[in-house]
C-alpha cells in the first residue's frame, strides 16, 4: 500500500502525518517541552519497594516515581529465557544422581521453572539501578521501567546485558535461521564471544555485512558512552535520550512502501539528510522538502481529520456513524444505521453498515491512538456469514496496524473484544484536557440542583454557627433561578433559621460554583 509522510515542524512542535492511499491514517506530535520519554536511560533510585506487589518506585527525576515490576528486573528476565532446569521424575526418585531425562517405569517428567526471586531479595531503597522507560507516563499513572537495556538502531537493536541473538518475527520463517547465524558470525569479538544480544529489525533483512557491522559498532559505541556516564552522574539523572520524533519516523515508519517524506522547514530538512546520509542512506532519496504557499497539512486536509478525531460522533459515507467514547478502563465503539437506506432490506442495510463501520473504526484506532481494551457494538446481525464477514473485515484493516492487536469473535451479547498496545497517550489526552466546569464528566449539575444544594448546606452551618447574616455567592443562573422560581424557598428557609439570606452574582464561576459567606 502506499504511502506519504508529511513532517510540519514549528520550534514548538513537530507534528507528522502518514497518508496511506489518500487518506491520514495516523498523526504523530511531539512538543518541544513535553517529549515523550520511552527508550530513555535513566539512573533511578529506588525509592520504594512493594514486596505484596512485587514491584518496585523508582525516583527518575520526573513528577511522579516510576513503576517497575518484579518481572522487568535483569535476573528474572534471564532466568525466564534461559533453559530449564532438569526434568524431575512426577514419581520420587531416591538415587542421589540427577534425575533422567527419561522417563522412569512409564512415568511422565515434570520441569521444574528456574526460580524468580522475589523484588526484596533482588533490590533496596536507596539503590542506584540503571533503567530504561518502556511506557509514558498515563494520566495519573507514572512510567513503567525495565531494568533490561536496550538501544535501537537502524537495523538492530542491541541489548548490552544480554547475549540473545534473534532475529524479528515479521521476517519469514524459513529465512531467520541463517539471518542469526550471519549475525552471529558478524557480531563476534575477536576472542569469539558476543558481547552482548542482537535482534535483527524487519528493515535489515536485505541489509549488507558492512551496514550490519557499522550499525553494531555505532550501538557498541552508545553503551559505552551510556555506561561511562553511568559512573559519574548522581541518580535520578538521564543517561541517555532517544531520538526525536523526524528521526524516529526515518527509523521506523518508513518502509518500501513509502514514496515521499515531505517536511515543511529547510533547515531540518538539511539536518534529517545527514542524519539518513550517516544511518539509512535508502530514504535520502525519499526526503523532499516542501515549499509550497499552502500549508503542508492543508494537502490531504489533515487538521480537520484531527479536529474530528476529537469529537464523539465519526459519520459514514453510507449515512451511518460510530459514537466512540474513551475511559479510564476501555474505550467503547457504537455502530449505528443512522441515515442509511440504501440497501433493499434491513439485513443487507445493517451488513453493509457494519462492513464500512469495520474499515472505519482501524482507521480511528490508528489515528486517535486508542489503546488497551476495546469493545465495540456492531449493529446486531442475524445471519452467521454476515457477521463473519464483517469480522474478517475488521481483522483485515487492523493487520496493517503497526501496534499489535488481539481480537476475539463475537460474544454472546453481540459485542466484539479487543486489545490494542498502548505505546503512548492517545490523541485526545495529548490534545485537550477536562472541561472546569464538568471535570471531565460531559455533564454539569442543572441550576434547580445546585440552588438545592445551597439551601442544604446553609441549613447545616445554620446549625453549627450563629452569624449576623449568610450571602450566597453563585454563577449569574443561579442566582436568577433563586429570584425567580425559587424565591418563595429561599424566603422560607430564611424565616426558618431566623436570619438574613442574600445574593450575590459571580460571571466567573461555573455553573456547579458557590460558595456560602458567613457575615
Amino acid at each position: 500500500m502506499s504511502q506519504d509522510i508529511l513532517i510540519n515542524w514549528s520550534p514548538q512542535e513537530t507534528r507528522v502525518a502518514v497518508v496511506e492511499q489518500g487518506a491520514v491514517q495516523e498523526v504523530h506530535l511531539e512538543r518541544t517541552l513535553e517529549r515523550g520519554l520511552v527508550g530513555n536511560i535513566y539512573l533511578g533510585k529506588v525509592s520504594r519497594v512493594l514486596p505484596g506487589m512485587q514491584s518496585a518506585f523508582i525516583d527518575i527525576g520526573l513528577d511522579r516515581a516510576a513503576f517497575l515490576h518484579v518481572a522487568d528486573l535483569m535476573p528474572n528476565i534471564a532466568a525466564k529465557h534461559a533453559t530449564p532446569r532438569v526434568p524431575v521424575a512426577a514419581t520420587s526418585v531416591t538415587s542421589a544422581e540427577p534425575a533422567p531425562a527419561m522417563p522412569v517405569n512409564g512415568a511422565p517428567k515434570v520441569l521444574t521453572p528456574n526460580p524468580v526471586l522475589p523484588i526484596e531479595r533482588q533490590i533496596f531503597e536507596g539503590q542506584a539501578l540503571m533503567v530504561q522507560v518502556l511506557k509514558d507516563p498515563i494520566g495519573t499513572k507514572g512510567a513503567r521501567l525495565t531494568a533490561q537495556i536496550s538501544i535501537a538502531g537502524r537495523l538492530l537493536v542491541f541489548l548490552p546485558q544480554d547475549n540473545h541473538i534473534g532475529v524479528s518475527q515479521k521476517i519469514p520463517p524459513a529465512q531467520r535461521e541463517a539471518l542469526r547465524q550471519r549475525l552471529v558470525r558478524l557480531t563476534a569479538t575477536a576472542d569469539g564471544s558476543s558481547a552482548g544480544g542482537f535482534i535483527l529489525r524487519t528493515n535489515a533483512e536485505d541489509a549488507t555485512d558492512e551496514e550490519l557491522v557499522d550499525d553494531t559498532a555505532y550501538l557498541r559505541k552508545t553503551w559505552l558512552r551510556i555506561k561511562e556516564a553511568a559512573t559519574r552522574q548522581p541518580p535520578a539523572t538521564l543517561l541517555h535520550e532517544d531520538l526525536n520524533l523526524m528521526q524516529r519516523v526515518l527509523r521506523d515508519l518508513v518502509s518500501a512502501d513509502t514514496q515521499s517524506i515531505r517536511i515543511d522547514s529547510r533547515e531540518q530538512h538539511g539536518l534529517l539528510i545527514g542524519f539518513a546520509s550517516e544511518f539509512m542512506p535508502d530514504t535520502v532519496a525519499k526526503l523532499q522538502h516542501y515549499s509550497g504557499e499552502r500549508p503542508i497539512f492543508d494537502l490531504f486536509n489533515i487538521d480537520e481529520d484531527i479536529a474530528r478525531a476529537l469529537s464523539r460522533r465519526v459519520d459514514l459515507k453510507s449515512g451511518g456513524y460510530l459514537v466512540i467514547d474513551q475511559t479510564e478502563a476501555l474505550t467503547t465503539v457504537d455502530v449505528n444505521t443512522g441515515g442509511f437506506v440504501g440497501a433493499r432490506n434491513f439485513d443487507d442495510t445493517v451488513f453493509r453498515t457494519n462492513l464500512e463501520a469495520a474499515q472505519a473504526i482501524a482507521r480511528q484506532l490508528r489515528l486517535r491512538n486508542l489503546g488497551g481494551i476495546v469493545i465495540v457494538d456492531f449493529i446486531d446481525m442475524v445471519r452467521d456469514d454476515h457477521r463473519e464477514a464483517v469480522l474478517t473485515e475488521f481483522r483485515k484493516q487492523l493487520a496493517r496496524d503497526r501496534v499489535k492487536t488481539m481480537i476475539g469473535g463475537f460474544s454472546q451479547l453481540g459485542l466484539v473484544e479487543m486489545t490494542r498496545k498502548r505505546t503512548r497517550e492517545s490523541l485526545a489526552h495529548m490534545l485537550s484536557e477536562p472541561c472546569e466546569a464538568c471535570a471531565g464528566r460531559g455533564v454539569v449539575k442543572t441550576a434547580r440542583s445546585v440552588c438545592y444544594d445551597i439551601l442544604r448546606e446553609i441549613l447545616r452551618e445554620a446549625r453549627a454557627f450563629n452569624p449576623r447574616e449568610f450571602r450566597v455567592v453563585g454563577s449569574p443562573k443561579v442566582v436568577e433561578l433563586f429570584l425567580d422560581e425559587e424565591r418563595a424557598h429561599l424566603a422560607g428557609l430564611s424565616d426558618f433559621i431566623g436570619k438574613p439570606i442574600s445574593l450575590q452574582s459571580e460571571s466567573s464561576m461555573t455553573q456547579e460554583q458557590y460558595d456560602i459567606v458567613l457575615l
